[in-house]
């Protein structure tokens, strides 16, 4: 199993375009086993995929050519060895106040932040879980 992280920048950001993309991405990823959570804000997309290795290379390059992202970042990747969001065929949450500032990313928090700040982001996530 793999996990994957990127970062993105919405292009013409607005709810509809946001609730077309969960719908999508529920729908494919509950059928290739695909689990994760996506953050996301009008000027950033968080996402943290994982299931089979395949199947989230083929979503990360369908990512890559959609023009709904811009500025896609692979942020990290890696085996793993359990699923941190088992349940969920894609979480949708909206930015919590510990996240990045839309000054920050301005800034290139993006281009510096390390594959283990960007794992531990969604750790925390995940405690707030339950």
């Amino acid at each position: 199993m793999k996990y994957l992280i990127y970062a993105s920048k919405p292009f013409g950001f607005d709810q509809s375009v946001l609730n077309g993309i969960l719908v999508t991405a529920k729908t494919n990823n509950q059928r290739f086993q695909i689990t994760g959570a996506l953050i996301c804000r009008s000027d950033l997309y968080l996402q943290f995929l994982e299931g089979p290795a395949s199947a989230i290379d083929r979503v990360y390059q369908n990512i890559r050519r959609d023009d709904r992202h811009v500025e896609v970042t692979l942020l990290a990747e890696g085996g793993a060895q359990a699923r941190l969001f088992p349940d969920w065929a894609m979480r949708d949450d909206p930015v919590r106040s510990w996240m990045w500032s839309r000054e920050e990313i301005a800034d290139g928090a993006l281009e510096t932040a390390s594959a283990s700040e960007a794992f531990a982001l969604f750790l925390r996530h995940t405690k707030e879980l339950v």
